[in-house]
């Protein structure tokens, strides 16, 4: 489905540190006709432009008709992006050590130039996915508190920042373990791993930078437990954020109310209803491999680290987070990370 060209297209960037639950909430989004998730925009350009590597649809970037599409439509096909032109302009910008600069009240020309040049990419981006899907809002999860920072210097772009936070000890736990990355279309390849001591300072720095963020931008903070504790009712907060009309037919996949599951069958009074007839997916051009799982989704709580992340390591990670973790309110909590399953 198209729609006429958005002069001012509307996004939900979700913002973070990775393995916090980005793409449960983008896919669960996504179920909507009038939200587009298009996964980790951020890496476009060497994931998908470069390696060609899968969308959350299961085909290659290139033979995918959607971003196929969404190329025509903002640049006039993807083979006029000088994607080496890209990646020096994104080095110029996109960095965490530019975001002190990122975040001042105005910038040279030359620095104004790069950062507008760089953020118009994303708008046409934006634009161009939400006439080819019909949607209103564009969910883009690139996480990167970097790529925020350029974005709230667009011109012409209605940027709306969800700010998910995790306990850092899940977080930890989670980065620790070898995950294989299923949209590698040559060889086998799996996401980076990081050391407790390498999660707390990333963890800090992302969630601190988010905090100066929204002190410049439209922010609103999500705690993940949060969202598995009444799954609906974030659905809807978040939706109003993203100036979405309040619909039930967008809770569609989630369970009863207060049933804790967050599965997506049954239906919303909670009588049987059987799995959607579509798969529980979205053209997301990178993020975790739940996006290739096809659904229906569950949510429940999972506490493994506090049994598989060891004494030592567990120690580290409280002690480096400590004062996030005051203030977000994990400090004593006996339940505090959450998972995802499908089924």
């Amino acid at each position: 489905m198209s729609a006429a060209p958005v002069e001012n297209p509307r996004v939900l960037f979700v913002g973070g540190l990775g393995r916090s639950g980005s793409t449960l909430l983008e896919l669960l989004l996504a179920q909507s006709p009038d939200v587009c998730a298009v996964g980790e925009v951020v890496h476009l350009w060497e994931r998908a432009l470069g390696a060609d590597e899968r969308c959350g649809c299961g085909e290659q970037f290139t033979a995918c008709p959607f971003w196929r599409q969404v190329g025509e439509h903002a640049f006039g096909g993807w083979s006029t992006v000088d994607r080496d032109e890209v990646l020096a302009l994104k080095d110029r910008v996109d960095r965490t050590r530019h975001i002190p600069r990122l975040a001042r009240s105005s910038l040279s020309a030359a620095q104004l130039a790069d950062v507008r040049k760089y953020a118009d990419l994303y708008t046409r981006i934006y634009r161009a996915a939400l006439a080819v899907s019909g949607a209103r809002v564009v969910v883009d999860s690139s996480k990167h508190a970097s790529l925020a920072f350029a974005l709230r210097w667009a011109d012409g772009l209605d940027l709306r920042v969800l700010h998910l936070v995790r306990d850092s000890r899940a977080v930890a736990y989670s980065w620790g373990k070898q995950v294989r990355r299923p949209e590698v279309v040559d060889g086998e390849d799996f996401m980076p791993t990081f050391s407790p001591m390498e999660v707390s300072k990333l963890w800090t720095a992302q969630n601190a930078a988010f905090h100066l963020l929204a002190t410049r931008a439209q922010v609103l903070r999500l705690r993940y437990e949060d969202f598995t504790a009444d799954p609906a009712g974030v659905l809807r907060r978040l939706r109003l954020f993203a100036g979405l009309p309040d619909d039930p037919a967008a809770l569609r996949l989630l369970g009863a109310p207060g049933d804790g599951s967050g599965s997506a069958r049954p239906s919303a009074h909670g009588d049987p209803a059987p799995p959607p007839a579509v798969p529980i997916r979205a053209h997301s051009v990178a993020g975790n491999p739940l996006r290739f799982s096809g659904g229906p989704l569950t949510v429940r709580r999972d506490e493994a680290w506090r049994t598989r992340l060891p004494r030592r390591s567990r120690a580290v990670v409280s002690l480096a987070t400590l004062p996030f973790r005051v203030r977000y309110g994990y400090l004593g909590q006996q339940r505090s990370s959450d998972s995802v399953e499908t089924s």
